[in-house]
């Protein structure tokens, strides 16, 4: 199976509520809280495309995408 290849990281600023939940599960450390308490991609070079973070965010605020 080919590794995953990040093509981007979506993340609805308007639609973030800051709950931290995305960035607690990321297992790469890839997402941190902004001054807003807003998330956003710190590190998105070291995304692993496991979507846990898509898969976690109560607002769906965030989409992984894949490069095909």
């Amino acid at each position: 199976m080919a590794k995953k290849v990040l093509k981007e990281l979506l993340i609805n600023q308007a639609w973030c509520k800051g709950c931290g939940i995305c960035v607690h599960f990321c297992p790469k450390k890839v997402l941190e809280l902004d001054d807003q308490d807003k998330a956003y991609a710190a590190r998105p070079e070291a995304c692993i495309c496991c979507k846990l973070c898509e898969f976690q965010c109560p607002d769906l605020a965030i989409e992984v995408i894949i490069q095909e």
